[in-house]
């Protein structure tokens, strides 16, 4: 039987542990806590109790059934936990591998003044977090070539889906306008990164590929469309100059670049929410915007 292993199921490994098991896979899941590992239960996701650090046997024969994984854990200073010196081999831990993912992030691209970037664009991670998403893609592509398996970096926007949307904010009055002058962004609905995730490993395809939509926007563009669609007052214009943020929110407009989907597309793939707008409007017409 295909079984998914997702390492770190959080909001984007539940997503995608949501469409393979409609394909009919297994699916089984990681996490830290045991408040979660419940509501990973509760999806039809089987939890397994794991901080990064040593695999235990749960984890370790779990990886022996597994026939596709997908790493969503974040590197951190000490690297991937999957190739960190000491580990046992990848090729050891799972024999019946046959496809693995790796979500990354289009950080590693770093700033581009608001031009195209595609994968074939060479990388310049500004930040220590994007810089080490670097290393790590190297790792799990090095691994598919010296293992002969298709492993694809999965190169991820901004994420965003029920219950983690521009509607949440304007309901729970966190939405903000900051303008920043030609400041772009890309996002992708977090079903999409599910849909591709399958997609990419039903054509056994590796390599990497930028998971965005399709229109690169301002951000507050989307504070006004959530706005509108709740017949709400639009929040005022914040100069981004004067803006309180956290260290890691300016960071994120330091970078400006538009992501291209391009090659994804030519692959086949079919997006469901292709801009904010469209995803908006399902969000708020289906109710599901609250999660």
């Amino acid at each position: 039987m295909t079984h998914l292993l997702i390492l770190g199921a959080g909001f984007s490994g539940k997503a995608i542990g949501d469409v393979f098991k409609e394909a009919g896979f297994s699916v089984s899941g990681t996490t830290r806590s045991a408040e979660k590992a419940e509501s990973l239960r509760t999806l039809g996701i089987e939890p397994i109790l794991y901080d990064g650090g040593a695999i235990s046997e749960a984890l370790a024969a779990d990886m022996a059934r597994a026939t596709h994984v997908v790493q969503s854990i974040a590197p951190g200073k000490d690297g991937d936990p999957l190739f960190r010196i000491g580990s046992p081999a990848l090729s050891v831990l799972m024999p019946k591998l046959e496809w693995a993912a790796y979500l990354s992030t289009v950080g590693v691209y770093g700033d581009h003044k608001g031009a195209w970037v595609n994968e074939e664009t060479v990388l310049n991670p500004v930040s220590a977090r994007s810089v080490e998403r670097v290393e790590a893609e190297n790792h799990w592509l090095d691994f598919g070539k010296a293992s002969a398996l298709p492993v694809a970096v999965l190169r991820l926007s901004g994420i965003y889906g029920p219950g983690r949307n521009a509607l949440r904010n304007m309901e729970d009055g966190t939405a903000r306008r900051l303008i920043k002058p030609d400041q772009v962004f890309n996002r992708i609905r977090v079903e999409d990164i599910g849909r591709s995730a399958l997609f990419l490993a039903g054509k056994r395809l590796g390599g990497v590929w930028n998971i965005t939509d399709h229109e690169p926007g301002p951000p507050q563009d989307v504070v006004a469309e959530a706005a509108r669609l709740m017949g709400l007052p639009v929040p005022p214009d914040i100069p981004f100059e004067t803006a309180e943020l956290s260290p890691m929110a300016r960071s994120f407009y330091g970078e400006n670049k538009r992501v291209s989907n391009a090659k994804l597309r030519a692959a086949g793939f079919e997006f469901r929410f292709p801009n904010y707008r469209q995803s908006l409007a399902d969000l708020w017409s289906s109710g599901r915007w609250r999660g």
